[in-house]
């Protein structure tokens, strides 16, 4: 079946979600010569769009191809664009599309994803917690709202206890996050998952402070403790404190991966398949960190489509640690986009059985929620972090 259209819509709604980036969504439509049609899912963040834009001229290089073609179509676009490699537009881009094309790949075969990858070794897929701190500031904040959260199944939550910190921290920053962290820990006890989010924003000094303060509450991981690019910093980081790290959101391509895995940088990998290549190079990502011991734990926090494609490819992962689950602090409507068949229980997510991704996506919805592309503010609390937690509270 050849590509014959290719469309990026932006969704959005009234009802916002935890944080600026949950409110909007890029969905990508791919249409075949006989009227298959598939979805993938792009990252909006502040970019929404240059990326809108970005789908548009990465398409040129898929209509009129094989839409099977997968691993063709992808290293043609790896060809054709001289930045692919250095350009977080491009990788969602074709990224959405690969994903779209698999959808179509399965729902040709009638046969889900995880089939076509060599099958799943695990019905339920784990997940933990992300999204659920919406507006905590305090210890007491933190302590409540994670206790509402493992009541709800979860055996594991991810947060950021650094409020406006940013590259550096001073010691009332470490006392502030470090007593949101203590709570937690204290609410919850010794067998809950602690993930300890960074957002890649502290220089490699301040992060060590951090982790010093941090790791008699036994977390499960660090996640992002340096900026993305300051390898040299991650490297100074692994030698001098003793905690695991996760990171991988911000990988564009094997080759990157690649890097982190073999340096031994990195404990668990998040890559996520909406920028690392889709389907295609996510699988092959996969690969590596288990030849080399890393354990998989896919970024997933942006849509429906992203969390289902998701929820097949773990199925298949052997070393997955756990998925990232935003799901039950999605706004409604893009619960509503898929039907809401992925729901969370008991800390796990049954893997849909349908072709393709494995969910079906309310046409109807993506028209009434369908609006053009527009530049979003830029406010002091930045839009990666979950809503209302950019502040301290030992300065009240």
């Amino acid at each position: 079946m050849k590509i014959s259209e290719i469309q990026p819509i932006v969704l959005t709604s009234k009802e916002k979600g935890a944080a600026t980036w949950a409110s909007s969504m890029i969905l990508v439509k791919l249409v075949t010569s006989n009227g298959e049609i598939g979805y993938g899912e792009a990252v909006p963040t502040l970019r929404i769009i240059s990326v809108y834009n970005a789908i548009k001229q990465v398409s040129k290089s898929y209509i009129g191809k094989e839409v099977e073609d997968v691993e063709k179509n992808y290293h043609e676009w790896y060809k054709q664009d001289f930045y692919l490699g250095r350009s977080f537009e491009s990788a969602t881009s074709v990224s959405a599309i690969d994903i779209a094309s698999w959808d179509i790949l399965g729902k040709e075969l009638g046969a889900p994803i995880y089939k076509l990858l060599g099958g799943k070794v695990r019905d339920k897929v784990p997940v933990y917690a992300n999204g659920w701190y919406k507006d905590c500031v305090t210890p007491l904040d933190f302590a409540e709202r994670a206790k509402e959260v493992m009541g709800r199944g979860y055996k594991a939550l991810k947060f950021d206890p650094f409020g406006e910190y940013f590259n550096w921290i001073d010691e009332t920053g470490l006392r502030e996050s470090e007593e949101r962290v203590k709570a937690v820990r204290e609410a919850l006890g010794e067998d809950a998952g602690i993930l300890i989010e960074h957002h890649g924003r502290f220089n490699s000094k301040s992060s060590q402070l951090i982790a010093k303060r941090l790791e008699k509450y036994n977390p499960l991981f660090m996640e992002e403790p340096v900026h993305h690019e300051d390898v040299e910093g991650l490297k100074e980081y692994r030698e001098r404190t003793n905690v695991r790290v996760a990171l991988g959101e911000r990988l564009v391509s094997l080759k990157e991966a690649y890097f982190y895995i073999s340096q031994g940088l990195v404990d668990v990998l998040q890559p996520d398949i909406t920028n690392i290549g889709g389907v295609t190079i996510a699988k092959k990502v996969v690969d590596i960190t288990e030849a080399r011991d890393v354990e998989i734990a896919f970024h997933n926090a942006f849509g429906p489509i992203q969390n289902a494609v998701s929820i097949q490819v773990s199925a298949t992962v052997n070393n997955l640690l756990m998925l990232e689950n935003f799901y039950d602090w999605f706004p409604q409507w893009k619960r509503d986009l898929i039907g809401d068949v992925t729901p969370v229980e008991g800390g796990h997510v049954k893997v849909p059985e349908k072709p393709g991704i494995g969910v079906e996506v309310n046409e109807k919805l993506v028209d009434e929620l369908k609006a053009e592309p527009e530049v979003l503010d830029v406010k002091e609390e930045p839009v990666w972090v979950v809503g209302g937690t950019w502040k301290g509270y030992l300065k009240w």
